[in-house]
């Protein structure tokens, strides 16, 4: 998905541009969605594509969403951050390449995969299922 800077820009607020198109992170515990429990679909606030089920989503504490895997089929995109005098996995949209936030292994959670997407609320969009 190829946009210009100005048609992000005139697209997203401030505060979501800085997170989405600027690799920015939102306040620990503040995001509409760190507590969330409606059941549906977690799109790209960037583009509307798919990320993840709210079945993958899990309470860690953290300050932020939680899933333990995305939607299959390449929805999203994975690049080493060395950022910050650390490495880590940041998480991008494979659809228009915003920055979501980043991915942890090996913390102990119990969930089926042990990671742990840690995913920016204004990144995010829920689409609630219709039988929920």
């Amino acid at each position: 998905m190829e946009r210009t800077e100005d048609e992000w820009r005139s697209e997203l607020s401030a505060y979501e541009y800085a997170i989405l198109r600027e690799g920015g992170t939102e306040p620990a515990f503040e995001g509409k969605y760190v507590t969330t429990r409606k059941v549906g679909v977690y799109t790209c606030r960037g583009c509307n594509a798919e990320l993840f089920r709210s079945e993958t989503k899990f309470d860690s504490h953290c300050g932020w969403p939680s899933f333990f895997s995305p939607l299959a089929g390449g929805a999203i995109v994975e690049i080493e951050d060395r950022s910050l005098g650390m490495v880590r996995t940041e998480v991008r949209c494979a659809t228009c390449g915003s920055h979501l936030g980043h991915v942890f292994a090996g913390e102990g959670y119990d969930n089926p995969t042990d990671l742990r997407y840690c995913i920016n609320s204004v990144c995010l969009t829920l689409l609630p299922d219709e039988q929920a």
